[in-house]
């Protein structure tokens, strides 16, 4: 029996946020925290899946109903997946679905985004449809944007490509920088945010106050742009600098929590060169680039104002085959 185990990283936002939902450009890191998925054929034309780090265990229909139907949460991206896989290259026989996270979905760290990669390169894998990264990354994002109806595809892109990128929405630019060095506290505020729900909140405030909010993303746009160069020369301080500015614009945003401002905070005050919501705000995770020399301090800082420190490598390799 045909069977293929693929894995993925989760990601963090460097700079960026909302802003590359609406075609500005973003940098981001992958993380050596991986979501695993294994696939196996059966003979029966049915989809199998457990999910258990999102309670999905024993869910099943036949492959002709995919995509249809009450479809829960945990399910939908490897299902949509399945179903977007299929209607481009019909295959014969059933499959068997299992996940395994790393890390918990709770920390905003791509797990739907990654999960979605993982089947797409496992099914392209088993079923021999010679899809080159950029195809995946097409299917991944169509995928996305059938669940969540708008999104830019960047955890998509750490997933697939690893390392550390700097990204245009929908794909249309995906380049690797070459990040050695570049160290990050990662700090959870211990609240789950809903990013489809603060996505929407910045529609809405893009549909009543299009100015002041276009004017917000120049701002980030010009910041992720420094920040690129920055990286490139490895300069952390400058780095730093930008992403305070960013987490300013952020607030401005109305994206970011009490309780990510203490930890950033908290953060920058033990000497962070800067630190910064990750990701759609509203709970979930923020970061502090750090030094060798003062990534301890930070770290306890983070503890000592109620966060969890969760302990990452950046520049993480992308999709790849396991077993």
């Amino acid at each position: 029996m045909a069977k293929i185990t693929i894995s993925a990283p989760g990601k963090l936002m460097l700079l960026g946020e909302h802003a590359v939902v609406y075609n500005h450009p973003c940098l981001v890191t992958a993380v050596d925290q991986r979501m695993q998925v294994t696939i196996t054929i059966l003979k029966d034309s049915i989809f199998e899946l457990e999910a258990p780090d999102v309670d999905i265990k024993g869910y099943k229909k036949s492959l002709s109903s995919l995509g249809k139907g009450d479809i829960p949460k945990g399910a939908k991206f490897v299902e949509l997946a399945v179903a977007n896989f299929r209607h481009k290259y019909p295959f014969q026989g059933g499959i068997h679905i299992e996940t395994h996270s790393e890390f918990s979905s709770q920390f905003g760290f791509g797990s739907s985004s990654a999960s979605t990669v993982c089947t797409l390169k496992a099914l392209s894998d088993l079923f021999k449809i010679n899809l080159s990264s950029k195809d995946i990354f097409d299917l991944s994002y169509k995928t996305i944007l059938d669940i969540q109806g708008k999104g830019s595809g960047f955890d998509i892109a750490a997933a697939i490509y690893g390392g550390t990128l700097y990204f245009l929405t929908g794909g249309k630019k995906i380049v690797p920088l070459e990040a050695r060095g570049l160290d990050l506290v990662v700090g959870y505020s211990g609240i789950k945010a809903d990013t489809v729900s603060l996505i929407n909140m910045v529609k809405e405030k893009m549909n009543t106050h299009k100015e002041a909010i276009d004017k917000i993303f120049d701002g980030i746009t010009d910041l992720v742009e420094q920040a690129h160069q920055a990286i490139l020369e490895k300069d952390w301080e400058r780095l730093g600098t930008f992403m305070n500015y960013n987490q300013d614009y952020l607030e401005d945003l109305g994206v970011s929590t009490e309780k990510l401002n203490i930890l950033i905070k908290a953060a920058r005050d033990a000497g962070a060169y800067g630190a910064k919501l990750s990701g759609a705000g509203g709970g979930d995770c923020m970061i502090a680039l750090v030094s060798p020399e003062t990534k301890e301090k930070v770290s306890q800082a983070i503890e000592n104002n109620g966060g969890k420190v969760i302990k990452v490598s950046l520049n993480a390799p992308g999709v790849r085959i396991e077993i």
